[in-house]
Formats: structure tokens, C-alpha cells, sequence
């Protein structure tokens, strides 16, 4: 899980009666965020194609998508609490980097369009990919791939006047059968 941050930030000592200042524990209000993100549950994508029981064809346009839902795609927000500091985190999926098992990546911006037949040979509008090769030369004839999902998790204080921003990444491993289609002239 990779994190990155962009915050506003305030510091606030919560004294309980009779405390000295100096012996207050400092709260770090994107701390207590990071809490209120890890108890939502986030995972990696719910990848619905490429189906693992799917068969595929080199040149044909692969429609990719994911089932979304507040713990696959967002949103999903909850509030964690310290001292007298309470914090509100939303997170939702920004993107979506597709690693093909062919070399190539592709980012999506959604949890991408189902495909239907009435599409046809049509590219998805949204999340698509085309195999050049076919995949007999890996193990079961399969790409191997992962789509990672990049959580932006926005939160706010609204007791110190403080917010802030920060991702998180979760992954899906997915397998797809790519194989040729030989066409025979019996002319």
C-alpha cells in the first residue's frame, strides 16, 4: 500500500483537568484520518472482465470494468475520534492503472463501462486495452495482470479549522486466456 499526503495543517494539545502543558499529548489530526480510512475497509478493485474464465482474442478490444461498491470504488467515509478531536475521512477511487501482463498500462478514471454484445467490436469508452500478441508463450496461455486502484482520502477537523488529503493504493491480481484466431481458405 503506497501513501502519499497534501495538507493543511494545525496542531491541537487536548489537557485533561490538572494537566500540565508540557505533558499533553499532541494530536495529529491526519493521523486520527488515516485511523478513520482504515476502518472503511478499502480493497483493490472487484475486477468483473477480464474474466478469469473468459477467452480473448489478439486485436479484439477488451472492454475492462470493475464492480463498483463504497469498499471497491467509493464513496466510503467514516470519523475517528482523539481527545476532544474528532476527523471525517471520504475517500473514493481517482484512477485505476490497468498493468496488462503485456508490458502496457492503462489508466482509467472510472470503474470503466460493461460490455454488452450490441457493442460489437466497438472499444470501450472508457477502459479498454487490445492484445497485439497472444499469450501462449506464458504460463496456461495467460496475461497475468494487476489493476490498482489509487484511494484519494479527503478529511477535514472542523474543531481546529484543519483539512488535508492523502492516497492510498490497493490491488486486484486478474488473469485473461489471449490467444489468435486462424482463418483457413478452402478455395
Amino acid at each position: 500500500m503506497a501513501s502519499t499526503a497534501r495538507t493543511r495543517r494545525a496542531r491541537t494539545v487536548w489537557l485533561p483537568d490538572g494537566q500540565a502543558p508540557d505533558a499533553a499529548p499532541v494530536i495529529d489530526p491526519e493521523a486520527v484520518a488515516r485511523r478513520a480510512a482504515a476502518s472503511m475497509k478499502l480493497t483493490g478493485p472487484a475486477v468483473a472482465s477480464p474474466r478469469a474464465a473468459g477467452k480473448y482474442v489478439v486485436g479484439m478490444p477488451m472492454w475492462m470494468w470493475a464492480d463498483p461498491s463504497p469498499s471497491t470504488f467509493g464513496p466510503a467515509t467514516a470519523s475517528a475520534t482523539a481527545g476532544s478531536v474528532t476527523v471525517t475521512a471520504t475517500a473514493k477511487v481517482s484512477q485505476t492503472v490497468w498493468a496488462m501482463g503485456d508490458g502496457t498500462t492503462v489508466t482509467c478514471h472510472g470503474p470503466g463501462t460493461p460490455y454488452s454484445p450490441e457493442q460489437g467490436k466497438a472499444m470501450s469508452p472508457d477502459c479498454g486495452h487490445r492484445y497485439q500478441r497472444s499469450a501462449s508463450d506464458k504460463p496456461d496461455g495467460r496475461y497475468r495482470g494487476t489493476a490498482t486502484a489509487t484511494w484519494s482520502i479527503a478529511w477535514n477537523a472542523p474543531a481546529l479549522g484543519d483539512e488535508g488529503e492523502f492516497t492510498e493504493t490497493r490491488a486486484t491480481a486478474w488473469t485473461a486466456w489471449v490467444g489468435e484466431v486462424q482463418v483457413l481458405n478452402t478455395n
